[in-house]
């Protein structure tokens, strides 16, 4: 008995153990789809160390604002709150501090709140922020020069200059992010001479916002900071002299406006790529546009941050990765260089690598880890990349390079591990197009909702079709026109006998007159009422002709233009099509009885519904045209739905007109009494609907309590 109590007991132990490990290396990566949904993905990073400054070896250290890395490992960090720049070498050793110096005039010169820091191959530039300079030492520490502030006329005679960012480029000219600067970021050479702006980020101004503005004075004006370019945060720059920059002060809900759209505007995006130009180049390709965070919360749940990442450094990685961080979230978001979402990984919390929210200054790259900077802790997290991320990077140095062969192995392993991850499916679509296996590459494409690439393929499918059957199309647009030629010419001579004929009409003409009706909607209006040329049978026909219609668009419609294949079913389309048609209908009715309408019941519904058959004409060949148009095709599909609703639109106008025989005043302003009494219908419904709903479930639970005591 006492062995059995003691087996269990290790065993406890042990599964304690086991768990506490395993919540001790915990750690949450993930991606997003195309419908926004997170998708769990193996870890691409997973946090190896945290280095604080007794472990460097250094004390005193009270606010670290920035972290920069070099070629050789070194790490650069900037502590502003005892003004000086810590150096280690790359086993996270205190190599040297630069603190007090001599400055060229012989003076002993220090920092005075520096923010940011920048390495290059030869100098070291630090933004001496309260000094309102930029000062560069050679990279073992020894001061070179002061860079003031830059010295031009149009650069803003009396601005605040303090620099909190710098990146330098491959011909030395220094970016420069100004905190107090708002036209963008500053370049100038290490000179200081200024050469202008670049990146500004522009604004929204409510229309009640610039009304107000028209009665400010000149001094009212100059200080409405909503009405000047938001402020950048931070900068870095790649080894082909694009620049990166982010913003954290973009209105929130602007920016979540673009997010959802996604089709964030380069104006309001929270992270840019800019050329020597100051031109946004950065591609946005990917489900969601680069801003951090896609499920965001409005509303706190749970310590759940709210609103949209704030965004506060930039990193370019390996084979043109880049990737942000978010402040308020703790979180990293890495991206490949078309904008796809590669994996976020972070949190705040106790956990390794975990850092406490708005405590994550800065990200920097050493080789094959990441770092991240804990500013309120005075310390560094270095996180290593996994096999998984080995292979991620080495999937896209394949397609860098052009070794497509390889890259489609590299992606095929990646999609083994993580079957969700939708980048895999673009890359082995890619390098199948490139191969020019096109139909392969679609079924890629398809997989992960990638439109404009499976748009790009089909074209090029298309174009060998067409080369295969150049002279069977010519000959079938001929038999189809031909025999819509015949068929409105059919149409045609029975209407014109129908005219001449007394009595009824049979139930083919009847419906055949439609066509008569859609091309002469006045006279065609007229004897649809007066000589009873149409029919309630034949209304219904068109009615359930055009649900349909629209039940076949729902299916029907090609992949590039229904990428996720949604459709509502039938009876959505009985519902969306009939219910408003109904209430049209039963609203006119009602008002025109008011208003000395001519029409009856009768006579509306006929109207309303002959009018519906330019929908189904036009609606029919655009769902056909959809499944052989490109993506840059789709104008023509617009086109024509939009026709058929114009259309359709304005045959029911005319057709209440002569139905009533009202002017064309009179039945405008019935037509929108008509449109309200539709909306006054479905409000008295709802409620009706809702006084039923209380009155069953008063019954009920009469009925229950009566139960209960019987």
């Amino acid at each position: 008995m006492k062995k059995k109590i003691f087996s269990v007991l290790v065993l406890a132990m042990t599964a304690l153990m086991l768990i506490t490990n395993v919540n001790a290396a915990a750690y949450s990566t993930y991606t997003y789809s195309y419908n926004g949904f997170a998708l769990q993905s193996p870890d691409a990073y997973v946090p190896e160390r945290v280095v604080d400054m007794a472990y460097v070896g250094i004390d005193g250290v009270s606010d670290i604002r920035d972290l920069e890395v070099d070629d050789d490992g070194n790490i650069y960090l900037v502590d502003r709150g005892s003004n000086r720049v810590i150096v280690t070498d790359r086993y996270y050793k205190l190599k040297f501090v630069i603190d007090n110096f001599t400055n060229e005039y012989g003076v002993p010169d220090s920092f005075s709140s520096p923010s940011g820091v920048c390495i290059t191959d030869k100098y070291i530039y630090v933004c001496d922020t309260e000094n309102n300079r930029i000062v560069m030492f050679n990279l073992d520490g020894t001061f070179v020069k002061i860079v003031p502030k830059p010295t031009a006329s149009y650069f803003g005679q009396g601005s605040l200059y303090r620099p909190v960012a710098v990146a330098v480029d491959a011909y030395e000219r220094l970016f420069v992010v100004s905190e107090t600067t708002y036209q963008g970021i500053i370049v100038m050479d290490d000179k200081a001479n200024f050469s202008g702006f670049i990146g500004a980020t522009k604004v929204v101004v409510s229309p009640l916002e610039l009304f107000w503005r028209n009665f400010m004075t000149e001094e009212q004006r100059a200080q409405q900071e909503n009405y000047v370019s938001t402020e950048f945060n931070n900068i870095t720059i790649d080894d082909q002299n694009f620049i990166y920059v982010t913003s954290s002060s973009i209105d929130e809900q602007t920016l979540l406006n673009n997010m959802r759209n996604r089709d964030m505007k380069s104006d309001y995006a929270p992270v840019k790529m800019l050329n020597s130009s100051g031109n946004d180049v950065m591609a946005r390709n990917g489900f969601w546009p680069p801003a951090g965070e896609v499920d965001v919360a409005e509303v706190s749940l749970a310590n759940t941050p709210v609103g949209p990442s704030r965004i506060v450094d930039v990193a370019v990685g390996p084979e043109k990765t880049w990737s942000i961080i978010d402040d308020k979230r703790s979180k990293v978001y890495t991206y490949d260089s078309n904008g796809n979402l590669l994996f976020i990984f972070g949190d705040f919390g106790q956990k390794l690598g975990n850092i406490p929210s708005e405590s994550l200054r800065a990200v920097a790259y050493s080789g094959s880890d990441m770092i991240l900077l804990d500013g309120n802790n005075s310390s560094f997290v270095v996180y290593k990349r996994t096999d998984y991320g080995d292979l991620l990077i080495e999937a896209l140095r394949h397609q860098n390079d052009r070794i497509y062969d390889i890259a489609v192995d590299d992606w095929t392993n990646i999609l083994q591990r993580n079957s969700n991850f939708d980048t895999a499916y673009i890359g082995i679509g890619d390098a199948l197009s490139r191969d020019a296996q096109y139909e392969e590459a679609m079924e890629y494409y398809e997989a992960a909702y990638n439109v404009s690439n499976y748009s790009a393929a089909f074209r090029e499918v298309r174009k060998e079709w067409v080369s295969k059957w150049i002279w069977t199309i010519p000959l079938v647009i001929i038999v189809v026109c031909v025999a819509l030629s015949k068929f409105f010419k059919y149409a045609g001579r029975v209407n014109k006998e129908t005219q001449l004929k007394v009595g009824k009409k049979s139930f083919k003409e009847e419906l055949l007159y439609g066509f008569h009706l859609i091309f002469h909607p006045f006279d065609g209006f007229w004897d649809l009422k007066h000589e009873q040329r149409g029919s309630v049978r034949a209304g219904i026909v068109y009615l359930v002709v055009t649900i349909l219609v629209f039940f076949y668009q729902d299916i029907g419609t090609g992949y590039i233009f229904n990428p996720t294949g949604a459709y509502s079913g039938i009876f959505g389309q009985i519902i969306s099509v009939g219910v408003p048609l109904i209430l049209w209908v039963i609203a006119n009715w009602c008002l025109t009885t008011l208003f000395d309408g001519e029409g009856n019941l009768k006579d509306i519904f006929i109207a309303t519904t002959y009018s519906l058959l330019p929908v189904p004409m036009l609606v029919l060949p655009s769902v056909i045209f959809s499944n052989i148009l490109a993506e840059n095709e789709g104008q023509l599909i617009t086109l024509l739905v939009g026709i058929a609703f114009a259309w359709a639109g304005l045959l029911i106008f005319f057709g209440m007109m002569v139905t009533h025989d009202y002017s064309l005043g009179k039945n405008i302003l019935t037509s929108l009494g008509t449109i309200v009494g539709m909306a006054f219908i479905i409000f008295v419904a709802v409620l009706f609907s809702s006084l039923v709903a209380r009155m069953v479930s008063f019954v009920s639970s009469i009925v229950v309590e009566l139960t209960y005591r019987i």
